[in-house]
């Protein structure tokens, strides 16, 4: 017959008892241990204190001193020790304190005094060189008496003696270890008690706090509740970040606050889908009876989003949909990030083949000894940056990320057979202090115009011979940045929506979302980017962004109003609609 499983309540209740009662007998074990070391430390003392009293009487200190001063003229037999002054006075100390032993000893180490007549004039049977050499010991040791607590202080001789200072012997106190026993077993008799207590009072709360368990939970048991934890977790499966869940009949049943904070709506569960608000390829899609969960694209605001819709089964049973959202900032700022660095790796390896020929040539000329044209070929190279031979009139950005990032694309669109050219107007002297939204503007500009520019009707890409051209001014903490190129423009039909999710001039799937990134990155900071001129019939697109903040403050000189003499940009770069 198969045992019956007892319930997880009962389960619980045994282990809480069980809990509590290794938590309190290991405090009690815990307890008996200190309370013996301070137990043993304490009666080591009251010895300390024994000895310390007894050792610096002067009667006891000149006996010491006679006893040892005659011992070599022979040794005392125990009977003259028993009846000499050192055995009378340590027993009467011994007495009167109710100590277990109280011994004395010479110079030697002989015992002078001792509850046994039999033991005295012999040696002791601990070792008594810390006393003798002028300290004090506390311990716990066994000898010819048992265990015991005992301390060890020397004794000196007396004042104005010959030995006056000099240690003549020891006194060792003695406490039955039996003593310190019974006081422990007193404490410990109190402590039980307390731990009983203690025992009872926590399988007492353990009862009640299983009672009121199941009280809340309805008498469920926790496999019920992990199958309903698990329905529940199936219909939110999805989450990513942003997450909206509806039933099978269409009707909203799940919307966390990112969900409610990606698409700016009040998302109220019980509503139907199609009342929602949302996007209306979203809600296509979450109205369908399928859903493939391929990601797509969509525009919310100013939010560029990655939406997935799941249908969600359980055994069988169709739990209706799950709209997971993330937006696409974050993977866009990696992923630009990591152009940036594929760039600079593209500009690197230009540069290398680059040098490697430039070091052939002055091998060739070394090798047929024309030095003087060697080292006239060095100074020519040296007088010439690496930067400069990507990109002219770089040295009007000062700021090294700008700089390293137009010279990688410079590199990138030369393999392209497209010249990437600053603008005659362009200077700036501040730093970027936002280098990943400037990189994410830039970046996206100029590779949309290097796409425009490598598409020159009748040529091949690779023979296209294009021109972008990017210009960058600094107006404050502002940046301005106009990218042009060589190009066939944007049409006419798609001036008003080029900035719109899935429009691109090229016609390609998979395209039309870095504008829209652009503008979205630009207007975050209280920007914005237009198309300043569509171009056509010969002519190139011209797009201009605004972003403030992205340069550090300028440090205006003394007596300096803070203007540029040279030009204000907001005269030539005037926002088009």
């Amino acid at each position: 017959m198969r045992r019956r499983r007892l319930r997880f309540s009962t389960e619980l209740l045994l282990l809480q008892a069980a809990v509590v009662a290794a938590v309190v007998l290991v405090g009690f074990a815990l307890f008996a241990l200190l309370l013996d070391r301070q137990l043993s430390s304490e009666y080591g003392q009251r010895a300390l204190a024994i000895a310390r009293s007894f050792a610096p009487d002067d009667d006891l200190r000149t006996a010491v001193a006679d006893w040892s001063a005659t011992a070599a003229a022979g040794p005392a037999t125990s009977a003259e020790l028993a009846a000499g002054p050192v055995q009378i006075a340590a027993e009467a100390v011994r007495t009167r304190n109710d100590a277990l032993f109280v011994v004395v000893t010479d110079d030697r180490g002989i015992r002078l005094a001792h509850p046994d007549p039999a033991e005295l004039g012999l040696p002791v049977s601990t070792d008594p060189s810390t006393a003798l050499g002028g300290g004090e010991e506390v311990v716990v040791q066994t000898g010819t008496l048992g265990d015991s607590a005992r301390a060890k202080v020397p004794v000196y001789g007396p004042d104005g003696s010959a030995t006056a200072g000099t240690v003549v012997g020891a006194v060792s106190v003695g406490i039955d270890t039996e003593e310190i026993a019974a006081a422990l077993g007193e404490d410990l008799q109190v402590a039980a008690l307390f731990t009983v207590a203690a025992l009872a009072l926590g399988v007492g709360a353990s009862a009640l706090l299983n009672r009121r368990l199941r009280r809340l939970t309805l008498g469920v048991e926790p496999e019920e509740l992990a199958g309903m934890a698990s329905e529940h977790e199936a219909v939110l499966g999805g989450i990513g970040e942003g997450v909206v869940a509806v039933d099978p009949a269409g009707t909203l049943t799940v919307a966390n606050g990112e969900a409610r904070r990606l698409f700016a709506l009040d998302l109220v569960p019980g509503i139907p889908i199609a009342r929602a608000g949302l996007p209306g390829r979203l809600t296509a899609l979450l109205t369908g009876t399928t859903a493939t969960g391929e990601p797509v694209l969509v525009v919310a605001g100013e939010k560029v989003l990655v939406c997935s819709v799941r249908t969600v089964r359980r055994n069988g049973r169709d739990l209706g949909l799950v709209l997971t959202a993330r937006d696409r900032t974050d993977l866009e700022l990696l992923t630009r990030q990591l152009d940036a660095v594929q760039t600079m790796s593209t500009a690197l390896r230009a540069q290398r083949h680059e040098f490697a020929n430039r070091l052939h040539v002055v091998h060739g000329l070394l090798a047929h000894g024309d030095r003087d044209e060697a080292q006239e070929y060095v100074r020519t190279l040296l007088g010439s940056g690496p930067l400069g031979t990507l990109l002219a009139g770089i040295d009007a950005v000062r700021d090294p990320t700008v700089q390293a990032f137009l010279s990688a694309k410079a590199a990138h669109a030369r393999e392209r057979s497209i010249t990437l050219r600053l603008g005659p107007e362009t200077w700036l002297d501040a730093t970027i202090t936002d280098p990943v939204a400037v990189t994410t503007v830039l970046g996206n500009l100029v590779d949309n115009a290097c796409d425009a520019a490598a598409l020159v009707p009748g040529c091949p890409p690779s023979d296209a011979g294009g021109w972008v051209e990017v210009e960058l001014l600094a107006d404050g903490t502002t940046l301005f940045v106009t990218v042009a190129d060589s190009g066939d423009g944007v049409p006419a039909p798609l001036v008003d929506a080029i900035f719109t999710e899935n429009v691109s001039t090229r016609g390609v799937g998979g395209r039309g979302l870095g504008l829209a990134l652009v503008r979205q990155v630009a207007r975050a900071l209280d920007g914005d980017v237009w198309l300043a001129d569509r171009g056509g019939d010969g002519t190139g697109a011209v797009f201009v962004a605004r972003l403030p903040g992205v340069l550090a403050a300028p440090a205006s000189p003394p007596g300096s109003n803070g203007s540029d003499d040279r030009r204000s940009p907001g005269t030539t770069l005037t926002e088009e609609s």
